[in-house]
């Protein structure tokens, strides 16, 4: 079983009144562990902050949870990950959350996923997904505890060599991957989703966005649609774990592995694993 500390303290019982239990009332983040450190933290503990104030949440003192990330980081296995849960506490039943309800802070880790290094090298097949994501604008780009689109998504296919799915919203805009932010570069540009209504805005996205300029390709930020995404020189996707995979196949669509950035994802890929400085 993974490690795990409840409010700072080993276990692994959680109240049933818990309201990320009942309502999915929470937020969360999924942190890269190499060589004992804890990767862009500062950054994964900024958004949770960022998302907390979102969601009228109280956020946890930044100070203490970087003590208690860093030691979680330092126990075991020089690689793993960890996952940061922050809910708004136990309360009675009913929407309405206490007015003094204290917050549940849970850390639990993990072994580190082994993915082919192939990935990287020549990229992964993926599929389009079916289930659409909904459009809300005040959720918009918030990574919180209610990922069931996400988990029906991925309940579409049980082929273990394909990587990743490309979900869609209400309106057919390309939003992210099931588990990560996309990415397409089309003539020396690199183009992803605005997540104005959906999505979730990723650490390692705005690392990539960051990280495109000093490797001499343009930046967009806009609506994608499936036509764009077949017309692309590359696609690619981003997470915390991964850095940034090309993708060579989709489906019955192939891309060019000699149009793959393979500058940018060696570099998102050295992020990842915390072998170069964040932008």
């Amino acid at each position: 079983m993974a490690a795990a500390l409840i409010n700072g303290r080993p276990a692994d019982c959680l109240s049933i009144a818990d309201r990320g239990l009942q309502y999915g009332d929470g937020l969360f983040e999924t942190i890269a562990v190499h060589a004992g450190k804890a990767i862009l933290l500062a950054q994964h503990l900024q958004r949770l902050v960022d998302g907390c104030q979102r969601l009228l949440l109280l956020p946890p003192d930044p100070a203490d949870l970087t003590r208690r990330i860093e030691s979680l980081a330092r126990d075991g296995n020089p690689s793993a990950v960890i996952k940061l849960i922050i809910t708004r506490g136990a309360s009675g039943r009913g929407y309405a959350p206490a007015p003094r309800a204290r917050p549940t802070t849970i850390l639990t880790r993990h072994a580190f996923p082994a993915y082919p290094d192939a990935w990287w090298r020549d990229g992964i097949a993926a599929r389009w997904c079916d289930m659409r994501l909904g459009r809300n604008a005040r959720l918009a780009g918030v990574k919180h505890l209610n990922r069931l689109e996400q988990v029906l998504a991925r309940a579409e296919w049980t082929d273990s060599t394909i990587a990743e799915g490309i979900m869609r919203d209400s309106e057919a805009h390309v939003i992210e991957g099931v588990m990560s932010n996309l990415f397409i570069l089309k003539d020396n540009c690199l183009h992803t989703p605005k997540l104005a209504e959906s999505g979730v805005d990723g650490v390692m996205r705005r690392q990539v966005l960051k990280m495109a300029d000093a490797c001499g390709y343009d930046t967009r930020v806009g609506v994608i649609h499936r036509k764009d995404v077949l017309a692309a020189d590359a696609l690619l996707f981003s997470n915390s774990l991964i850095g940034l995979w090309p993708v060579r196949r989709l489906e019955t669509h192939g891309f060019q592995p000699a149009a793959f950035p393979t500058k940018l994802v060696a570099s998102a890929r050295a992020l990842a694993r915390g072998e170069q400085a964040a932008s």
